[in-house]
This record gives C-alpha cells, sequence and structure tokens, in this order.
C-alpha cells in the first residue's frame, strides 16, 4: 500500500460562545483536517485542534508545516506507521498537534485495512466511558449557573477553570459547592495560572470541597515547584502542559512530580507518542486521563478509542464539543448524558460532513 495523496483543510468550527481560560480565551475553534488517500482506495482521517497558548501552533502555522510533513509522506507505506511519524519528527520536532492530525490518519487507515475499530487496533475492548463538563472562567454567578446545569444533566464529575487570583478561585470553587451540594467531585484546572505560594493556598483552602485533582498550577517548566505543592497540600497533582511527550513523562515519573498525568492526542503528537506516555504513567503507577483541546466528535472519537484500549486512563475530559454551535461529523461517539458510547465501525468511526468540507479552504498534495 502506498501514500498517493493528502487533502489538508481548515476546519472552522463556530462556538456557542468565547471560553476562557487562565492563559486567554478562545472564540472559535480553527481546527486542521488531514485525509489520506492510498492506491488500495482506502482514506484515513485526523484532526488537530491548535492551541497557541499551549502548543505554539496557529492553524495558519499548522498548515504550513502540515504542507511540508505531507510531502515526506507520499509514496510510503500508510502501515508503517512507526516510520512514517519518525520521519515527520526527525524534520519538524515540534508541531506536536500538526503531527497528531498525521498520526490521527494513519490508525485510522490502519485499523480500516484490519476491518477493526481502533479500540480494537491497538489492543483494547469496548468499556464504560465517562466524561466531565467544564465551566470556563467567569462570574461566580455565572459559573453556579453552569455547574447547576450540569448537575441538572446527571453529571459524575465538573471541571472547573480557575488560576486567577487566591481570593477569586476559592470564592468560585465555594459558590459552586455551596450551590450543588457535596457528591459530585469537582475537578479544577489552573492552567499553569498560580505561581507556587499562591498555588498551595488555594488547593489549601478548598481542599475539604470534595476536590479530586487539580491540573497544572504552576508554569509547565516547573517541575520542582510541582512536586512542593504535591508534598504540601492533600488535593491530587495533574500533570497537563508538563507533559508533551515520553521524555517528560520520564521526567515527572523521576521527580515524583504529579500523581496523575494528562493525555491529550493533539499536544502529544497523537496516538503513537501517547501510548508511550500511558505505558511510562502504568509502569509508574500513575493513572491518566484522556483530554482533548476543543475538538470535533472526529478526533474525540479517536480519543475515546484510545481511553478504551488502555485500562490505565481512569478519567475522561472529552467535552470539546459541547461549545461547539455546529456538529459537522457523522457517526462517531455519541453521548448519552455523559456516558460515552464508541462506534463499531472500522477505523475510527467518523466522518466529516462533505458539504461542510466543501466550504472550507482545501490544500492537495500528490
Amino acid at each position: 500500500m502506498k501514500i498517493t495523496r493528502i487533502n489538508l483543510y481548515r476546519y472552522d468550527i463556530s462556538l456557542k460562545a468565547p471560553i476562557a481560560i487562565s492563559l486567554g480565551t478562545i472564540e472559535h475553534a480553527r481546527n486542521m483536517l488531514v485525509e489520506i488517500q492510498t492506491n488500495e482506495s482506502i482514506t484515513g482521517w485526523g484532526e488537530g485542534s491548535p492551541f497557541w497558548m499551549i502548543a505554539g501552533e496557529t492553524q495558519s502555522s499548522g498548515l504550513a508545516a502540515a504542507h511540508d510533513m505531507a510531502r515526506l509522506l507520499i509514496g510510503r507505506n500508510p502501515l508503517d506507521i512507526e516510520g512514517c511519524i519518525n520521519a515527520l519528527v526527525r524534520y519538524l520536532p515540534a508541531h506536536p498537534t500538526t503531527r497528531s492530525a498525521f498520526d490521527m490518519a494513519l490508525y485510522d487507515l490502519a485499523a480500516k485495512a484490519a476491518h477493526m475499530p481502533l479500540y480494537q487496533f491497538l489492543g483494547g475492548e469496548k468499556r464504560a466511558l465517562v466524561t466531565d463538563e467544564t465551566i470556563y472562567i467567569n462570574t461566580p454567578e455565572r459559573m453556579v449557573a453552569d455547574a447547576l446545569r450540569i448537575k441538572e444533566k446527571g453529571a459524575e464529575a465538573i471541571k472547573v477553570k480557575l488560576g486567577t487570583n487566591l481570593r477569586d478561585d476559592i470564592a468560585r470553587i465555594e459558590a459552586i459547592r455551596e450551590a450543588i451540594g457535596d457528591e459530585i467531585p469537582i475537578r479544577t484546572d489552573a492552567n499553569q495560572g498560580w505561581d507556587t505560594i499562591t498555588a498551595q493556598a488555594v488547593l489549601r483552602g478548598i481542599g475539604d470541597w470534595n476536590v479530586q485533582y487539580c491540573e497544572q498550577p504552576i508554569k509547565r517548566h516547573d517541575i520542582a515547584g510541582l512536586r512542593q505543592i504535591r508534598q504540601h497540600v492533600a488535593v491530587p497533582i495533574m500533570a497537563d502542559e508538563s507533559l508533551f511527550d515520553a521524555a517528560d513523562a520520564i521526567r515527572l515519573v523521576r521527580e515524583e512530580a504529579v500523581d496523575y498525568f494528562n493525555i491529550k492526542l493533539s499536544k502529544s503528537g497523537g496516538i503513537f507518542e501517547a501510548l508511550k506516555i500511558n505505558a511510562i504513567a502504568e509502569a509508574a503507577g500513575i493513572p491518566c486521563m484522556i483530554g482533548c483541546m476543543s475538538e470535533s466528535r472526529l478526533a474525540l472519537t479517536a480519543n475515546a478509542h484510545f481511553a478504551a484500549a488502555r485500562q490505565n486512563v481512569r478519567f475522561c475530559d472529552l467535552d470539546g464539543c459541547f461549545e461547539h454551535a455546529d456538529d459537522p461529523v457523522y457517526n462517531g461517539i455519541t453521548y448519552n448524558g455523559y456516558q460515552i458510547e464508541l462506534p463499531e465501525l472500522p477505523g475510527i468511526g467518523a466522518e466529516v460532513d462533505s458539504a461542510f468540507l466543501a466550504q472550507s479552504e482545501r490544500i492537495s498534495i500528490a
């Protein structure tokens, strides 16, 4: 089998409203699609969701890099996933989000060739997956209203974005906990918004309010600070922006810096690297979460397949499409409340509406 053509798409999806985290505000999901075609009429699809404030990529920079990446893969055997990914890494060691779209398309294509759903191709089986839903930074009143709405929908956990300042962040969690009661766990995420002293103060302040963990309380490079926080607060600590690849995973394990890992395909460079990260975590006794950026149900389905295939993935944060005003994806995962149902189709089992694609800018490399 040979790769004969690769199509790249600007994959713009409107949001219901801007969403705010400590690193900035997102007004549109400006994603990218990669379509890999072969001489055996098997096609693979992948999606990347660039977050400039996290991965240092934009849609435009990603598409420019993708053009060169596509030229490297033309004529290669797409079933040689390791060889294809290593070629991309050697050429452009960075650009993990762009690479993740190619990676996803290669795995989609390989699983289709094997006539298997992706979770089965990865050596797993279908299992129960439950996502949380995220509340973004806003006034305490608006965040309480969102928490009540999510509780009414039957959520088993609520994720709350923090990372502004000591007083306001404690007030947000206090107000939410008072409104929804004590039973539903709250998962917090500061997105690097605090310094070490503030992080410890906030987490001590909210530590008795059934807070399941805190993601990335401080700057990504401060591994010693993560270890210090973990040693002095009761709330478990999860690495997010500190964890891009397997080398980061080894460093975090060596330093005993965190309790959990957050794996995101758009951040890790895709499934190939995510499998390494999870293996390191599993060997070290560190459970993982599968997270997301602002992907459509195409990439969210691939993330869910990965979670189903690896028992060490304990948590799911696959709610990115909840904020989208449009859903251009056929098949793929479905949500029964917050329960995630995987498709049984070969490959990822999701595809983008052709009419939606017809309105999207396309770049073709053959």
